[in-house]
């Protein structure tokens, strides 16, 4: 028997409805039908309308009794006879407003299921029919849950052994040169997954996800007059649904099952899946905003409300802010987490603007915020990867001072900043930057946690890219329709004496050598790397530190640089196999909680480390765990060499050079394994501005 030929019958009565039940929330397929569960502490009328998949006209438009169809404050009903793929949505009236207006019901608006998994209406990718009419005709879908993972199981590759991989799924392969069968989708990653072995990365963290609306955008492109998108999707439309336009077919019934077959075909080849989930805010923007979900439902319950004047607080910079540590929201949260950990099968999850998680329902900062704890401490996630953005919009920064309980991580942004403003030669920067390789202790030593707590980057899809921060002095985002006004104003980048793009020899050596440095330091440094994805291939969007509207070529991964800058594609390769190789890269503890420290820092001479305000140098000699290789690391930011002496080795151990990138491109790392040994073991003269890696072997 058909769906649509159920429905049809159920419209006419001849199925029956029953109560319901109030648990689970969302729409859950039974054998005999389905069962739909919804909060809304303020209705006084809940209609649940009801479609064959595709149709403009419903088939069934069923007002609940609020007094057979409610528990509490959760409507809820029965229908039998429907299966999944049967689209439905919800209106909702509720009693007139107090003053000031904080309730926000309106009967006439169909709302998606905040629990629903699967969203209809945005399945062609940039249709621009305005943002109103859009959204305005969205419906959740009954999912089949269904799937058959066959022999699959979780990785749970430990998040000191973890290379992390920043990708946006459709600027991934995108671009024409892709050469994937399905470009802009989850089936474009799983073609890639050759590449993704060659480069060594461990985990993917995939930006958004969850369905979300690219053109809820008004900016235009004023150099084309092209139409902008948010192409970043940090707009939630749902916390459970995955985009439907990334699915090979454009299909809404499809997106969880292929969504579902790259994460088995990335396990299969040992790479985990990391999402980055936006629960701090949702598309519905403020009070001028469009109503599509949660504040039809519940205004006051979803978001922080000024109680003054109603109005949206907005740490988020996005509108409007989630009133994340009410126990309703608080469940709805950990309901989409353990969904995509027990349904989906992901391995961990980057909490954007993660700090808002920390706020009270008056925006206060609370010392244990429930959500925290809750997520840190929920069996199903035991050992899922939890990494926190720990910062928002309104000025808290938190990295370092996160709440942790033991679980999570953070986003390291000292580091970031700290490797750049080294690398461009500020002085006095030699102390942080052997506090960054040993892990950060200064921000999570104290607190109990350990190097693995700090996720290192120096770069991330928000601001300059790996080629642009050593090409550009400042941001261009001209293209983006906000004067330039947008973005990070200042970058601590370096265009190494010419802005953009350069015809010179020696700008683009330079360049090159300092993209090395970079790299170099974030592979050899303790904690968990992070790589955006394009870095290794030297992508570029063309000066613009804010590309979140550009879905064109400036946000596409161009894969003819993948020809065009090999060897900066083999370096990168090489410095995340000989990060695999060395467990001492890898330590789960700080130095300093060792009986016997296995590093000590240097200047050019040994045992004279140059703290001071004006030192560019700085040596790492780290020895090796369980008797494995030492290492030997020293850093130049000076614009002329330095000759750096060299620790004594027990013979048969010589000095081998592992990285110098001071060398021609193509030579400046050894393939772990093969490295040739010093004509000399007493010095070594490391070149203007470059890093040194030495093994001993």
């Amino acid at each position: 028997m058909t769906g649509r030929w159920r429905l049809e019958r159920a419209a006419r009565g001849e199925f029956g409805i029953r109560r319901g039940h109030p648990l689970p929330y969302g729409a859950a397929a039974r054998r005999d039908g389905v069962n739909f569960s919804v909060f809304s502490k303020h209705a006084t009328a809940v209609t649940l309308v009801v479609w064959n998949p595709g149709d403009a006209d419903p088939v069934l438009e069923l007002p609940l009794d609020s007094r057979y169809n409610r528990t509490g404050e959760v409507w809820h009903v029965f229908v039998e006879g429907i299966d999944p793929g049967t689209e439905y949505a919800f209106r909702v009236e509720c009693a007139p407003n107090p003053s000031p207006a904080v309730v926000r019901c309106d009967g006439s608006r169909l709302l998606v299921d905040p629990y629903s998994k699967a969203v209809s209406g945005l399945e062609v990718w940039g249709e621009t029919a305005g943002a109103e009419n859009r959204l305005g005709r969205l419906r959740s879908r009954v999912v089949d849950e269904e799937f058959d993972w066959g022999h699959e199981h979780p990785l749970n590759v430990s998040l000191a052994d973890s290379i992390i991989y920043e990708m946006h799924v459709r600027g991934f392969t995108r671009h024409s040169s892709s050469g994937v069968n399905h470009p802009g989708t989850f089936r474009g990653v799983v073609d890639k997954i050759p590449y993704l072995r060659d480069l060594g990365v461990t985990a993917v963290e995939l930006m958004p996800v969850t369905e979300f609306d690219e053109d809820d955008n008004d900016f235009r492109n004023p150099v084309t007059g092209e139409r902008l998108r948010n192409f970043w999707g940090y707009q939630p439309v749902s916390f459970f649904a995955p985009k439907a336009s990334y699915a090979g077919a454009g299909e809404t019934r499809q997106a969880v099952r292929e969504f579902q077959e790259m994460v088995k075909a990335l396990h299969e080849a040992g790479i985990e899946v990391i999402l980055d989930m936006v629960f701090n805010h949702t598309g519905e923007g403020d009070e001028r905003g469009t109503t599509f979900c949660w504040r039809g439902f519940d205004n006051p319950t979803y978001y922080l409300l000024d109680p003054a004047t109603g109005r949206y607080l907005n740490y988020s910079g996005c509108g409007n802010t989630m009133n994340c540590n009410h126990p309703v929201v608080r469940h709805m949260i950990l309901a989409a987490l353990r969904y995509w950990v027990t349904e989906m099968h992901v391995d961990g999850f980057r909490f954007d603007l993660a700090s808002i998680l920390g706020r009270g329902r008056d925006g206060e900062v609370l010392p244990n915020p429930p959500i925290l704890e809750a997520i840190a401490a929920d069996p199903v996630m035991a050992h899922v990867k939890l990494i926190a953005e720990a910062w928002d919009a309104a000025g808290l920064y938190q990295v370092g001072s996160f709440p942790s309980w033991g679980r999570w991580a953070e986003w390291n942004g000292h580091f970031r900043d700290d490797l750049r403003r080294f690398v461009k030669s500020d002085p006095g920067l030699v102390r942080l930057l052997s506090t960054r390789l040993a892990g950060s202790p200064d921000l999570y030593q104290g607190s109990g946690r350990a190097p693995w707590h700090s996720i290192n980057f120096v770069t991330c899809h928000d601001g300059f890219t790996l080629n642009d921060l050593v090409s550009y002095d400042e941001k261009h985002n001209e293209e983006n329709g906000e004067e330039n006004q947008d973005g990070h104003p200042e970058n601590l980048s370096w265009n190494c004496g010419e802005e953009g793009p350069s015809s010179s020899p020696e700008v683009n050596a330079l360049r090159s050598r300092q993209a090395r440095n970079l790299l170099t330091l974030l592979f050899l440094s303790q904690g968990v790397p992070m790589l955006p994805a394009g870095d290794e291939i030297g992508r570029t969007q063309r000066g613009n530190n804010n590309a979140w509207c550009q879905d064109n070529d400036i946000s596409w991964v161009d894969w003819s640089l993948l020809e065009e800058n090999r060897d900066l594609f083999e370096f990168t390769s090489r410095l995340i196999r000989f990060r695999k190789a060395h467990r001492s890269l890898r330590r789960r503890t700080f130095f300093e909680e060792e009986k016997r420290s296995p590093v000590s820092w240097h200047g050019v001479r040994l045992g004279e480390p140059d703290w001071g305000e004006e030192s560019r140098e700085l040596g790492m000699h780290l020895e090796g765990c369980s008797g494995g290789d030492p290492i030997y690391l020293f850093a130049n930011a000076h614009w002329e060499p330095r000759q750096f002496e060299l620790p004594r080795l027990k013979p048969p151990r010589r000095w081998r050079r592992f990285v110098d990138t001071s060398l021609q491109p193509g030579t400046a790392a050894a393939d772990p394994g093969t490295e040739p040994p010093l004509p000399s073991a007493r010095a070594y003269v490391a070149g203007p501005r470059s890093v040194v890696v030495l093994v001993g072997r």
